[in-house]
C-alpha cells in the first residue's frame, strides 16, 4: 500500500493552492497557506530542521521592479527628533546579519518531500531524487534516481512524491523557493533509471493500477493558480496522455487524494464552502468515475475508505459543524449517510487518519488538542488531552496498521513525536533530550471578550521568571480568514525573541478556524467587521491584564492577516507602535472588483462580490486598509512584498503605502515641527512565491526594525538566532 505524505484533510486543504490569501502554507489566493506541504521534519539535540510549511495551507503584478527599501522619512519635509542611539551596537548587529543573510542553504538539514514504499524510502539528497533501503536511509549508501539540475531551475526542492503501486515508476513535482510553477518528471525505474516524461504546471497527483496491471497517473493542472483540468497518462509502449475531467464553474477547483487503502482515487471539486467528490475505482481507472454527491451550496465534504464503506467527514445538517458519517461504498449518495461520531461545540477538525480497526480524529477544542481514537469495531471512543503546551500537530507519513505517530509543536517548541499504539491503548512519548523551554517560558490561554459579548481565545506566551511584564515588548499575532488557523508552527525567530523577554501573543480572531466552522462563517463577508473588534479587544485586554503597554506592543501578520492588521491601523492606531506585514492584502476592494485577476471569482464567498453587490461593496469600504487611510499618526510599518507574487497583486501594496505615505505626510505638515513621524518601510524582493517563510534576509530585517522601533538593543537577539539557524 503506497504510503501518504500528508493525511486526509492535511492533502485537501494545504495542499491546495487556492485556499486563501495566506498558511500554516496556512494559504492561497490573494494570499496563502503553508507553502512546502508535502515535506518531513527530523529534529535532532540542538538541530532545526527547516520546516516547509505553506502551501498549501491555500495576480497581476508590476513587473521589472529592482529590490529596493522606502521609508516614509525620506519624504517629510520636516525635522526628526533622534530616536534612541543604539550606533554602539550597530556594528555587532551588521556582522550577525551579513552572516545571516549570506549563510549558505546548505547549513541546515532540509528534509523535503520523503516516501516510503516497499522497502525503499524516496527523498531528496542534494540535487537529487534518491532511494535507499529503508534501513540505510539515514547514511550515504542511496541510489540516485534524477538529477534535478537537469530541469535548469534556481535552486530547485521536492515538493512531492508519488510512487507506482509496483515501484515501476516514481513521479516527483519539483520547484523552486521563488516561484509557485512546478514541473512533475517521471522517472522509470531500472538498473539505469530514467526520466520517462515531465509535465508542466502540475498541482495534485497520484497512481492507480489498471487491471492489466498497468500504471496510471492522475494529475491536476494549474493554469494562473487554477486547477480546472484533470489529466490521465500512462507511458511505455502504451504511451498516452488524455483530458479525464474539466470543471467549467471558474470559483471551484479540483484536487486528488487516494483513500488511504488505495481503493479509490478521489477526485474533490471544491471552493471554500461547497465541495463535491467523485470516486474513481483504484482497480479499473478506465471505468466512469461515480459521483458520490452533486455540490450542494454551503456543504463541504471529504472522504476516506475502509472495508467498503464510505466514511465521510461532513458539516451536513445542525449544527453546521463537522461531523463523521457513514455509509455503504456501492450506495454513497447523500439520503444514505448514517452520523457516526459528532465533535463538540467549538471544535476544530484539524485531520483525520484511517486504520484498519480504528479512525483517529485530530481536533482543536477550546484552543487545547485533543486525539479521539475510534474504535470501528465496538464503536468505542478514547478522547486524548495533550500536554498544554502543544499548539499545533504535524501528521507523519504512516502505513503501519499498528500505531498512529504524529508531532506535536509549537511557536517557541521544536516538534516533539508522539505514537499511540493501539494495542496498548496508550500515547507514548518520544523521551531524551527535553527542551530547555519548557522550564524557561510559560504558556496561558486567555480569553478576551470582544464588542458583542463573543469571547476570542488567545494563546500567550512569555519568560517564566519575567518580572513587570507591563514593560517588556509584546509581538501580537493575527490571521482571520478563510478558516485557517493562525500558524503556531516552530520558528526560531520567535523562540529568541521570548529568551529575549518578549511576550509573544497569538490572538484567535474570527475568520479563523480554531472554533470550528461557525467561527470562520462569523468572520467573513459582511461579518468580517466581528475579526477587527476580536483583534482590538484582544490587545486591550492584554494590556488590561498587564502584559505590556501600547508604545512596546507590536503586530504582525502574513497574507489575507493584513486586511485585519491594515483595518486596525486605520481605527485604532494608538494601540501599536510597530507592525510587521509580509506579502499583505491590503486593497480588498480593488482587487475584488478586478475579474481579470486569478483568484478574484475563487475570493467571492471569503470576502464578497463588490461589482455586482452594493450591500457587500459598501461593507469591504467600512474595514478596506487602503479605503480608509486617513491624515493621522500611524505605527511604524514594515512590508515585505515579493515582485511576482501572483497571489496578492503587488500593485495593491505599493499603491496601499504611497497612500500611506502622503497621508503621514499631511498629518506631519498639520502637526507642525517636532512631530516624530512613523517609519513607512516597503520592501520589494525579488521572486514569485507568496510567503518566504524561512528566508534569512526577511527575518533579520524584520526583527532588526521591531527593535529599533522599540529602541531595544539587538545584539544579543541575533547572536541567538545566528546559534539556531546555522545547525
Amino acid at each position: 500500500m503506497q504510503q501518504k505524505s500528508k493525511l486526509f484533510l492535511q492533502a485537501l486543504k494545504y495542499s491546495i493552492p487556492h485556499l486563501g490569501k495566506c498558511m500554516q502554507k496556512q494559504h492561497v489566493n490573494h494570499c496563502n497557506f503553508a507553502d512546502h506541504y508535502y515535506n518531513s521534519i527530523k529534529l535532532k539535540k540542538y538541530h532545526l530542521t527547516k520546516c516547509l510549511q505553506n502551501k498549501p495551507r491555500i495576480s497581476e503584478l508590476a513587473r521589472n521592479i529592482p529590490s529596493r527599501n522606502f521609508s516614509c522619512k525620506e519624504f517629510l519635509p520636516i525635522k526628526q527628533e533622534n530616536k534612541k542611539s543604539l550606533s554602539e551596537n550597530m556594528d555587532a548587529f551588521e556582522k550577525v546579519r551579513t552572516k545571516l543573510e549570506t549563510q549558505p542553504q546548505e547549513e541546515y538539514e532540509i528534509i523535503n518531500a520523503e516516501i516510503k514504499h516497499g522497502g525503499f524510502v524516496y527523498y531528496q539528497e542534494g540535487c537529487c531524487l534518491v532511494r535507499s533501503k529503508d534501513e540505510e536511509a539515514d547514511n550515504d549508501n542511496y541510489e540516485v534516481l534524477f538529477n534535478l539540475e537537469e530541469l535548469k531551475l534556481e535552486q530547485p526542492f521536492i515538493d512531492c512524491i508519488r510512487v507506482a503501486p509496483d515501484e515501476k515508476y516514481v513521479a516527483a513535482k519539483i520547484r523552486t523557493e521563488d516561484s509557485e510553477a512546478s514541473t512533475c518528471v517521471v522517472v522509470k525505474l531500472s538498473d539505469q533509471p530514467v526520466m520517462e516524461a515531465s509535465f508542466p504546471n502540475v498541482s495534485s497527483f497520484e497512481w492507480v493500477k489498471d487491471e492489466e496491471d498497468e500504471d496510471v497517473l492522475f494529475y491536476t493542472f494549474q493554469r494562473n493558480l487554477r486547477c480546472h483540468d484533470v489529466y490521465r497518462a500512462t507511458f511505455g509502449d502504451n504511451r498516452r496522455n488524455e483530458r479525464f475531467y474539466t470543471e467549467k464553474d471558474p470559483s471551484f477547483f479540483v484536487f486528488l487524494y487516494l483513500t488511504k487503502d488505495s481503493r479509490f482515487l478521489t477526485m474533490n471539486i471544491m471552493n471554500k464552502t461547497t465541495s463535491e467528490v467523485w470516486l474513481i475505482d483504484g482497480m479499473s481507472p478506465w471505468d466512469p468515475p461515480v459521483l458520490i454527491q452533486k455540490r450542494i451550496h454551503g456543504v463541504l465534504y471529504y472522504v476516506e475508505h475502509r472495508d467498503d464503506e464510505l466514511y465521510i467527514l461532513t458539516n451536513v445538517g445542525e449544527p453546521t459543524e463537522f461531523k463523521l458519517m457513514r455509509t455503504a461504498a456501492d450506495t454513497p449518495a447523500i439520503m444514505n449517510w448514517d452520523l457516526f461520531f459528532t465533535m463538540k461545540r467549538n471544535t476544530k477538525v484539524v485531520d483525520l487518519d484511517m486504520f484498519k480497526d480504528h479512525c483517529v480524529l485530530f481536533l482543536k477544542h477550546s484552543n487545547l488538542l485533543y486525539v479521539n481514537v475510534i474504535g470501528l469495531a465496538d464503536d468505542s471512543v478514547r478522547s486524548l488531552k495533550l500536554p498544554p503546551w502543544a499548539c499545533g500537530f504535524i501528521m507523519d507519513t504512516n502505513s503501519d496498521p499498528k500505531n498512529c505517530p504524529f508531532q506535536l509543536c509549537s511557536p517557541i517548541r521544536p516538534p516533539k513525536y508522539y505514537t499511540y499504539k493501539f494495542s496498548e491503548g496508550k500515547l507514548f512519548e518520544e523521551t531524551g533530550h527535553e527542551d530547555p523551554i519548557t522550564k524557561t517560558s510559560r504558556v496561558l490561554r486567555i480569553e478576551a471578550k470582544s464588542k458583542d459579548g463573543k469571547l476570542v481565545p488567545m494563546t500567550v506566551f512569555h519568560k517564566t521568571d519575567s518580572e513587570d511584564l507591563q514593560k517588556k515588548p509584546l509581538l501580537v499575532h493575527v490571521y482571520g480568514a478563510y478558516g485557517m488557523d493562525l500558524k503556531m508552527n516552530f520558528r526560531p525567530e520567535r523562540r529568541v525573541l521570548v529568551d529575549d523577554g518578549w511576550i509573544l501573543a497569538y490572538c484567535h480572531v474570527r475568520g479563523g478556524g480554531e472554533l470550528g466552522l461557525q467561527w470562520h462563517a462569523d468572520g467573513r463577508l459582511t461579518k468580517k467587521l466581528n475579526g477587527l473588534a476580536d483583534l482590538e479587544a484582544c490587545i486591550k485586554t492584554l494590556h488590561g491584564q498587564g502584559f505590556s503597554q501600547p508604545s512596546l506592543t507590536t503586530l504582525t501578520a502574513f497574507s489575507a492577516g493584513g486586511v485585519l492588521v491594515g483595518a486596525l491601523c486605520n481605527s485604532n492606531p494608538e494601540l501599536l507602535r510597530a507592525v510587521t506585514l509580509e506579502a499583505p492584502f491590503l486593497d480588498v476592494l480593488n482587487t475584488m472588483m478586478d475579474t481579470t485577476l486569478p483568484l478574484t471569482l475563487e475570493e467571492l464567498e471569503e470576502w464578497g462580490n463588490p461589482s455586482s453587490d452594493e450591500k457587500h461593496k459598501n461593507y469591504i469600504k467600512r474595514y478596506c486598509p487602503y479605503q480608509n487611510i486617513k491624515p493621522k499618526h500611524y505605527p511604524s510599518i514594515h512590508i515585505t512584498a515579493y515582485e511576482n507574487d501572483e497571489r496578492v497583486p503587488l500593485k495593491g501594496i505599493v499603491n496601499y503605502t504611497e497612500k500611506l505615505k502622503e497621508a503621514i505626510v499631511e498629518h506631519a505638515k498639520d502637526t507642525g515641527e517636532g512631530y516624530q513621524a512613523p517609519n513607512i518601510i516597503l520592501d520589494i524582493q525579488p521572486g514569485g512565491n507568496h510567503v518566504i517563510e524561512d528566508s534569512h534576509k526577511k527575518i533579520t530585517a524584520q526583527i532588526k526594525f521591531l527593535y529599533e522601533e522599540l529602541g531595544l538593543d539587538s545584539t544579543s537577539v541575533f547572536e541567538n538566532l545566528k546559534k539556531y539557524l546555522k545547525f
